[in-house]
């Protein structure tokens, strides 16, 4: 385990590249790299602070532009070691960003409406770009085996990664999730062991977990590798702006689970702007849960700072987290930005997978409905901005979540082979 550095800088044994050190979100404690995620004095998150290169962003420009079609054109400003390309992983990232021009027009959106379309990635989620960094972590720190919590495609996105960089992989589910994320999470060959419970149940016995003999040599992703892990988020900011001519956008929605897409994304803005690779200007984040999760909306509609667990009850399953670790700053980047957290109902969630698929061609599955669905609802309630550029991001492949739009989709007929059958149907 990392211990506390003495000094405001520190220095480690390990090498990742331009990370130089572990820091307090809350009180500003710097800590050695290593495997912790809360800090030592207050108990708040730790995050990866940097030695960002500086003074020459045309040159860092040209630099990831050059680099490879995946999150590692971005290592100068990750926590990897430099080499990281040439070493066996599944590569994510540089997905499609859709000019969603459909979709625009049904929404009434003028100033440029974008589908940031995640389900490309290897396991067809977001979740390989933040499996990705947290292997090198667990490289870096000599753990053997992976694992994790997971609604499902984490747990997907663990056993590839684990099998493709050699790790044994050892993740753990609710006993209720989808049956198209448990095939695709058991599929690699690890083990995926089902708890009869909620993500939160299973969270809290994976940190038990981590304090026990049983789990030496473990690196959880997303507990003790969670610094680094939430930062393969930050690539999604960094691929938006690129990809629309290293601008920003000036509003975005971003599904919330943990809370930790949104504040790394946030981040990753930021860090854009800080060295010089955008223009800095205005730009709104809105989160998006669904209404059967929706402890981030709701303390954000009633003005509360304190996020209130919940009990999930909804078809998003990928969101159903009721005790967001990130609720409270997920709060204040909505509120610092002068965006919103929105929730929508199930049948919301549904009607706006068909919309997307309708009008783009991209099946999302029900998190990329919630993140539409709420767009679709804040740009009627005046909270959105259509005259402005939006980006929304889809973050998983709606074969997943078949079971979500099954029940009121399929053949537009059923007839015998033959033309008269065929006009019977009206379909001619």
């Amino acid at each position: 385990m990392a211990v506390q550095a003495s000094e405001s800088t520190t220095t480690s044994a390990v090498s990742l590249g331009p990370a130089a050190a572990l820091s307090c979100r809350e009180c500003g404690t710097r800590f050695d790299l290593g495997p912790i995620f809360a800090c030592q004095e207050c108990f708040g998150p730790l995050e990866v602070a940097y030695d960002l290169p500086s003074g020459d962003p045309e040159g860092l420009k040209k630099q990831i532009e050059a680099g490879p079609d995946n999150i590692w054109r971005y290592a100068p400003l990750l926590p990897v070691p430099a080499d990281v390309a040439d070493k066996p992983n599944l590569n994510p990232g540089f997905t499609k960003l859709v000019k969603a021009d459909r979709l625009a027009a049904e929404l009434g959106v003028t100033g440029g409406l974008y589908v940031k379309d995640d389900s490309g990635n290897p396991t067809h989620s977001f979740k390989d770009r933040v499996v990705a960094i947290a292997v090198e972590a667990a490289r870096a720190f000599g753990f053997t085996t992976l694992s994790c919590s997971s609604t499902g495609n984490l747990a997907g996105a663990v056993g590839a990664a684990a099998r493709r960089a050699g790790f044994r992989s050892c993740v753990f589910i609710p006993h209720d999730l989808e049956a198209g994320k448990v095939v695709m999470a058991a599929v690699y060959g690890g083990d995926l062991v089902g708890i009869e419970g909620n993500y939160d149940d299973v969270n809290r016995f994976c940190s038990e977990l981590i304090g026990d003999p049983l789990g030496e040599g473990w690196g959880f992703v997303n507990v003790n590798l969670r610094p680094y892990y939430g930062e393969g988020s930050k690539t999604l900011a960094y691929e938006i702006c690129e990809q629309l001519g290293w601008e920003l956008p000036d509003q975005l929605v971003i599904p919330i689970a943990s809370g930790s897409q949104l504040t790394k994304i946030d981040k990753g803005l930021k860090e854009l702007i800080q060295l010089g690779l955008v223009e800095d200007k205005p730009y709104k984040i809105f989160g998006a849960q669904a209404e059967g999760c929706s402890p981030v909306s709701t303390a954000f509609k009633a003005g509360h700072d304190v996020v209130r667990p919940q009990k999930p009850n909804t078809i998003a399953k990928s969101l159903a987290i009721g005790n967001p670790a990130d609720g409270p700053y997920v709060l204040d980047i909505a509120r610092r930005t002068g965006g919103a957290v929105e929730d929508v109902n199930d049948e919301q969630v549904v009607d706006a997978i068909k919309l997307l698929a309708r009008t783009e061609g991209i099946f999302a599955e029900t998190a990329g409905g919630v993140t539409v669905g709420v767009t679709k609802k804040l740009i009627e309630n005046g909270r959105i901005d259509p005259a402005k550029s939006l980006v929304v991001l889809n973050t998983g492949d709606g074969l997943k979540t078949l079971d979500a739009v099954a029940p009121t989709t399929g053949p537009t007929a059923t007839i015998r082979p033959s033309l008269d059958s065929f006009r019977e149907a009206g379909l001619g």
